[in-house]
């Protein structure tokens, strides 16, 4: 017998509609005590979310959280509004009893993470953080073959996020669709955009990273503001080259970047260890690439594993192998995850104290970007 899960998803945009999505499919291929129903929407442009709550199924749409918090019928509260919103709307739920899935990044800052990590730990509400990444096939295997030890000692780990579509002068900063160039609303630029994601696999598939070393830069340096109508400054960063240490010795490099012309959503991966390495391509998600030097020589080489057999993770839920899966099914997944963990106790990884430990390593790469220098990141990393 199943219970009623009652959302209040707070924002709506891109990834309201992936959560939406995930929360309309996820108990028709994963069986779970808990099904999620699409109680309230949240958004100030109440003609818009009046639209999207029709499409998608919400039975009521109200115009400001404060009032959607402390409701009775809600149980969870799904925030997915600007960074700069995160942690009020996380703490007032927290303290209403409400269980919080966030959208990443946790926040603008560490400090302010620490904030939402001691509300939803002090109420003891369930939490997640929707780094959907992990919950590909392909990504959730490569955590496989590591916890294993099929690598050995670790010793690279390098990543790569790329995107183009900030290059145009023209294009303004803040206002509703433009709210990630707008340093005040979003806190940090490709950094917690981007990076976030990379950092947050790197830290689940290799350990803590210790300090950090980077290079930020601000290609266009003025854009009309949406909110006030004048040319002002632009404080996000355009680009970020990281390098790093690991807590496990292994070192690390990452770059993102809006600026990389050709490429919509490059986000790749790859691990080099002493037995063997992986690589990974969001381009073509349902494979991993796999390197094994104790194959025997004259077959020694690069294998793509296509990632659609019943024994793979999460695959025996959807189609036949040979069959492949989309963006879509990584959040359907981490939703399925989070009402697991409701029925067994366990946190829903990764939790705000986890994606915490991602905020902490974006602020030590803001932080050498001005100074030069490396920077400690302060991490403590123990998730299991």
């Amino acid at each position: 017998m199943t219970q009623d899960l009652r959302i209040a998803m707070i924002g709506y945009g891109f990834m309201g509609k992936t959560h939406s999505h995930a929360y309309r499919t996820v108990n028709n291929f994963f069986p779970r005590k808990h099904r999620p129903v699409l109680q309230v929407l949240c958004a100030r442009d109440s003609a818009k979310a009046k639209e999207f709550a029709e499409t998608w199924g919400y039975r009521h749409v109200v115009g400001d959280w404060r009032d959607v918090v402390n409701r009775s019928d809600v149980d969870a509260i799904d925030i997915c509004t600007p960074n700069d919103l995160h942690a009020e709307i996380a703490i007032a739920a927290a303290n209403a009893g409400k269980m919080v899935l966030c959208e990443k990044p946790l926040s603008i800052n560490a400090a302010e993470g620490e904030r939402m990590v001691r509300a939803v730990e002090s109420a003891g509400v369930a939490n997640t953080v929707w780094y959907n990444y992990r919950r590909i096939p392909a990504v959730t295997l490569a955590k496989q073959l590591v916890a294993e030890g099929r690598l050995g000692r670790i010793f690279h780990f390098r990543a790569q996020f790329l995107q183009d579509w900030t290059i145009s002068a023209d294009l303004p900063q803040g206002g509703t669709g433009l709210w990630r160039l707008d340093a005040g609303a979003a806190g940090s630029g490709v950094t917690g955009d981007l990076l976030a994601h990379c950092i947050d696999t790197a830290q689940w598939l290799n350990g803590g990273i210790s300090r950090v070393v980077a290079r930020t830069e601000t290609f266009i340096r003025r854009r009309m503001h949406v909110l006030t109508g004048k040319v002002e400054d632009v404080g996000i960063d355009d680009a970020c080259e990281v390098l790093c240490d690991f807590t496990n010795g292994s070192l690390g490099n990452f770059e993102s970047t809006r600026y990389a012309r050709g490429h919509k959503a490059k986000y790749t991966f790859e691990i080099n260890g002493e037995n063997a390495s992986v690589a990974w391509d969001l381009h073509d998600l349902h494979r991993l690439q796999y390197f094994d030097h104790r194959d025997e020589g004259i077959i020694r080489g690069w294998h793509s594993v296509h990632v659609t057999d019943g024994d793979h993770p999460y695959m025996k839920q959807w189609w036949v192998p040979g069959l492949a899966i989309g963006y879509e099914h990584s959040f359907i997944h981490q939703l399925a995850d989070f009402l697991g963990s409701l029925e067994t106790g366990a946190p829903a990884h990764p939790t705000f104290r986890d994606a915490l430990q991602t905020g902490k390593v974006c602020d030590a790469i803001l932080r050498s970007a001005k100074s030069s220098r490396w920077e400690e990141t302060g991490v403590d990393w123990r998730e299991r």
